[in-house]
């Protein structure tokens, strides 16, 4: 389930009905988000009944970088108090719905973590592992630093010493005893974190290199952390694997159909769609007008948004023309409109930055809408979303005289 901005209310409410439906009508076993595996993981352990944080809120403290708000927010606040609710009619842990983290971005944070386990378990492995990333010491470490210093041959790469403490730590965990599914989902966790430091150390140090080159990194990290979930649910499940993804539209939009495609960039529903054939789904979001939380530049304060009207020319432009406002299109069905959307033509990506002087530069690129997803569902007029401490999390902005009353 994708979303054509990063800070629409409405496309959570959207994802978190059909969720909700899947989960209950359909099977379906997981959650995946475009998110940290390690600030996920509080949810994670706080849906299935495990660990101290009791509360929704407090699980979702581990969102702490930038930004905040596309995933501390009241939506998501809702949406795994449901799920913790829904799991706790099972006495089985196998039963229980879980909530995953696609990203990559933790470093330090799931470093440490591989660290934390083997100071628990395995005292002369971890000595082993500080002294391996220690290695990032240079950098201090600063992903972004340590990514300048080897791209000027100022410091040594950390290559080959997160590639070995991944495999070994892959040895280590396949030769560990599960007691129980709770272990199980620890070692998984553990396991993965290793499996970070070696994809982000990699990410990191191309960060000078053509943009398409990191993009590619973290979208096929993602493919490969959504495989491995397919893989655990179904090693513990003994049973297929069903799992929702929610990403961006580009993420999760085949890219084959886009022009990122020409500009050598692929995405996770590609990687999808090929590993995996026929079963996926890939639903796409839209909207034309309205409101959205979104920053003017990266680090910096989030604010309420206007949402400009779409250039003409897009997809936007032409579903905002129509008489029905929201709708779903399935692009699958062999008909006159379909083949009428498979013509390039320009469609609108905001992400968690928005500068609408420079809409067509910055978030506007030609896509085949009938071949880049299965089916999207349009929403003409939305929402922002609403930060849980917007207090904090938002700056005075462009917020509009319509929005609902408490807002």
């Amino acid at each position: 389930m994708g979303e054509s901005t990063h800070g629409t209310q409405d496309f959570y409410q959207a994802r978190i009905a059909l969720s909700q439906y899947l989960i209950e009508n359909k099977g379906f076993q997981a959650i995946a988000i475009e998110g940290d595996w390690t600030s996920t993981y509080p949810i994670h352990r706080y849906c299935k009944g495990e660990g101290d944080k009791e509360t929704p809120e407090s699980a979702l403290t581990a969102f702490k970088r930038f930004p905040t708000w596309m995933w501390r927010n009241t939506q998501m606040y809702k949406f795994i108090k449901y799920l913790r609710h829904y799991n706790d009619q099972f006495s089985s842990n196998t039963e229980k719905i879980g909530f995953y983290g696609l990203d990559l971005y933790c470093i330090n944070e799931s470093a440490q973590a591989v660290i934390n386990y083997l100071q628990q378990y395995h005292q002369e492995a971890a000595e082993k592992t500080i002294q391996r990333y220690s290695c990032f010491e240079n950098a201090k470490f600063n992903p972004q630093l340590y990514g300048y210093l080897t791209d000027k041959n100022l410091t040594q790469a950390c290559t080959r010493e997160v590639t070995k403490q991944f495999l070994e730590m892959q040895h280590l965990i396949y030769q560990t005893s599960r007691s129980s599914l709770e272990d199980n989902d620890k070692l998984f966790y553990i396991l993965q974190n290793a499996r970070i430091v070696k994809n982000a150390e990699k990410y990191y140090r191309a960060l000078l290199e053509p943009y398409h080159i990191t993009w590619n990194i973290r979208d096929q990290h993602m493919a490969d952390t959504l495989q491995n979930i397919i893989a655990h649910i179904e090693n513990t499940r003994s049973q297929p694997a069903k799992v929702i993804v929610w990403a961006h539209n580009s993420h999760i939009g085949d890219s084959r159909a886009t022009e990122m495609f020409e500009r050598n960039q692929l995405n996770l529903g590609q990687l999808v769609r090929e590993r995996f054939n026929t079963t996926p789904f890939l639903l796409g979001f839209s909207t034309a007008v309205g409101s959205v939380t979104a920053a003017s530049e990266w680090d910096g304060p989030a604010s309420y948004k206007k949402i400009q009207a779409p250039l003409t020319g897009s997809y936007e432009y032409l579903f905002h023309q129509l008489k029905e406002k929201n709708f779903l299109l399935n692009l699958n069905e062999d008909n006159k409109l379909t083949h009428l959307l498979k013509v390039s033509q320009l469609q609108r990506a905001i992400g968690v930055i928005y500068h609408p002087h420079t809409e067509r530069m910055s978030h506007y690129y030609f896509s085949h809408l009938a071949y880049q997803f299965n089916a999207l569902l349009h929403l003409d007029i939305t929402k922002a979303l609403i930060p849980l401490d917007k207090k904090r999390a938002l700056v005075s902005g462009d917020i509009p005289d319509t929005y609902p009353v408490g807002f």
